[in-house]
């Protein structure tokens, strides 16, 4: 007797029953996968906000008017500009600073490197209001600035108070306290860059200076840009504390003048925080557009094609990976090698 059922045939030499199976049944429908609780924190998070932009909008004790009232006022804009000004003067000095102690800290010389460690030991060990008072009080520390050699006659002499106002003072403070984070970040960024990179650019004939500026700079620039703009916004807002020096006519320190005028606290510093707010939103932006620009050609190219296998004939594309390897042969429907 004949067994009439159909009999398997048999796969060839080297074929995939996988990839028999999977041409049979046709391309595969992906179905995005969904998340609902994600959905439903999302919209909890939106009532919240909503309702809390409702209820302040009618405190009283917020006092709307007032706010829009002072918003515009010729001292709190004149005190947003200096406190502005305060920023990038401070960071300038501070960056420059940073620059020379980073390199001071990596120098082989132990006497720059102890320095650049004690100046980072210090300025990083004490709170920045302690060092802010410190320098309001160096008139009386050092009544005069005395050019000169030292142990001789001095050439000028100019009393502290007159050479020094406390707008000066202030910046002088904060950009000495900043400069001790600018330099490990600085550092860091240098430190970064593979020595092999510096090996080679000597190798093709380039100076120290076009290694640095060819080379290692714009590569730690990857890695130095994005602290550096967290320390801008950082340093926004400690000038906050420059009325330890004391200088008054910040942004801050304004707003609570004006606020001891009108006994009404509360809408000066919704329009401290307005300002601050709005100055932090240019820079954000500004370190946004700094970082894509040094991150050219790193970790923003679209993912290669990856190896693909046609269901309809079992070859396996030609195209590298990611690391640039060939893939492997394998065998079409027929057994075959399908290279």
């Amino acid at each position: 007797m004949t067994d009439s059922r159909p009999q398997a045939k048999p796969l060839a030499t080297g074929s995939s029953p996988s990839l028999e199976a999977s041409a049979s049944s046709g391309p595969i429908r992906a179905v995005k996968l969904k998340h609902p609780w994600r959905n439903v924190i999302a919209v909890v998070i939106i009532i919240f906000a909503v309702l809390f932009v409702l209820d302040a909008s009618q405190r009283t004790a917020y006092d709307w008017p007032s706010v829009g009232k002072y918003i515009f006022d010729r001292r709190v804009s004149e005190a947003a500009l200096n406190t502005l000004q305060l920023t990038v003067y401070s960071m300038i000095i501070a960056v420059t600073l940073g620059i020379i102690l980073a390199v001071m800290r990596l120098s082989p010389n132990p006497v720059f490197k102890s320095v650049a460690w004690f100046y980072l030991w210090v300025f990083r060990g004490t709170p920045v209001y302690v060092q802010l008072v410190f320098w309001g009080l160096l008139a009386i520390i050092y009544q005069s600035i005395d050019i000169g050699i030292p142990f001789m006659q001095p050439w000028a002499s100019f009393q502290t108070t007159a050479a020094l106002n406390t707008f000066t003072l202030a910046v002088i403070g904060l950009a000495l306290n900043e400069a001790a984070y600018m330099a490990e970040i600085v550092r860091a960024g240098l430190m970064a860059v593979d020595r092999g990179q510096e090996e080679a650019a000597t190798a093709l004939g380039m100076t120290w200076f076009q290694t640095m500026q060819r080379v290692v700079i714009p590569q730690s620039m990857r890695v130095i840009i994005p602290p550096t703009g967290n320390e801008v916004i950082s340093m926004l807002k400690t000038t906050s504390l420059v009325t330890a020096v004391p200088y008054s006519f910040d942004l801050y320190t304004r707003t609570r003048d004006i606020s001891a005028e009108t006994f009404n606290p509360i809408p000066m510093l919704l329009v401290a925080s307005i300002w601050y707010l709005f100055f932090t939103s240019i820079l954000m932006v500004g370190q946004y557009f700094l970082e894509k620009r040094f991150a050219r050609g790193v970790g923003d190219r679209k993912p290669e094609k990856s190896e693909k296998v046609s269901l309809a004939t079992g070859v396996l594309s030609t195209v590298p990976d990611s690391t640039g390897a060939l893939p492997l042969p394998i065998a079409d429907k027929n057994g075959g090698d399908s290279r």
